[in-house]
């Protein structure tokens, strides 16, 4: 396991029992057995090491949803995309509580308001192309309320998962949602989020993730692995951003290859939206 990797899974330990507030980075330093020293090698502070857990948590939770909306046939893709929604919640559930606990307390800034809005922005891309999808011109009217009905479902139903003691049926909680955004996207006829509502809302535009930037990505994520089929495969897709010769079906295949990869989930998000996959 790399260093910094370590140091985020066993702050996350701390952070689980303690909160950040009251986590301190000697605390983290002596639960990693590493000094001070190599601590900041990894991150500047604390906050920079919180920031890099939201990172984490936010791009392992947007790549399975985007892959979800790719893959998936329209007849299984709504109760796919809340599955895998609830799923990640269960998944990351400390993180996801301590979060939403403390994140006021913790930042006294814009980066994270900033950081959450930029992946705010993301799901709703994905969520959008999944009703436009699913719907067609049916919703052409009410997409964007649509979005914000789904992702309002999520925030709420989600919360019960967080703080509800007792383990909950996730299969039935998905067919539940399906059934009601069906219905929204059938019968409501009154929209209220148009599309210049979104733009006025808006920051400026995501950055475009260059071909550069991909390239530069490739060659940290390869020296933190060591010899396998996904490391092979990152090769091949860096290979292809530098003179394309593969079919799209090989790329396709390429990045599945390392989309389990607990370091290049990511990436493979954004091949996947590079390529046009």
């Amino acid at each position: 396991m790399i260093k910094k990797q370590l140091i985020m899974e066993k702050a996350l330990e701390l952070f689980a029992k303690q909160g950040f507030e009251a986590t301190s980075v000697q605390q983290i330093t002596d639960h990693c057995g590493i000094s001070k020293g190599a601590f900041y090698l990894s991150f500047k502070s604390k906050d920079e090491l919180i920031l890099s857990l939201i990172d984490y948590f936010m791009t392992q939770f947007i790549s399975d949803i985007d892959y979800q909306v790719r893959n998936v046939n329209n007849e299984g893709l709504l109760f796919k995309y809340y599955h895998t929604t609830f799923q990640s919640f269960v998944q990351h559930s400390d993180f996801a509580k301590i979060l939403m606990n403390e994140q006021a307390q913790t930042f006294n800034n814009k980066e994270l308001i900033e950081k959450l809005h930029i992946y705010d922005r993301l799901l709703d891309k994905v969520t959008l192309t999944m009703v436009e999808r699913l719907y067609g011109d049916e919703i052409i009217h009410t997409k964007y309320d649509l979005v914000y009905c789904i992702k309002g479902l999520m925030n709420n139903y989600s919360k019960l998962i967080l703080f509800y003691n007792n383990s909950l049926d996730l299969k039935l909680l998905s067919e539940s949602l399906v059934e009601k955004t069906n219905l929204l996207a059938k019968h409501a006829t009154i929209a209220f989020i148009s599309e210049d509502i979104i733009h006025a809302i808006e920051q400026p535009n995501l950055e475009v993730i260059t071909k550069e930037q991909l390239l530069e990505m490739i060659t940290q994520k390869k020296n933190e692995m060591e010899e396998s089929i996904e490391k092979e495969s990152l090769i091949l897709l860096e290979q292809q951003l530098l003179e394309p010769t593969l079919s799209p079906a090989i790329v396709k295949g390429l990045i599945e290859n390392i989309r389990n990869h607990p370091h290049c989930k990511w990436i493979s998000y954004l091949l996947r939206n590079y390529f046009d996959l």
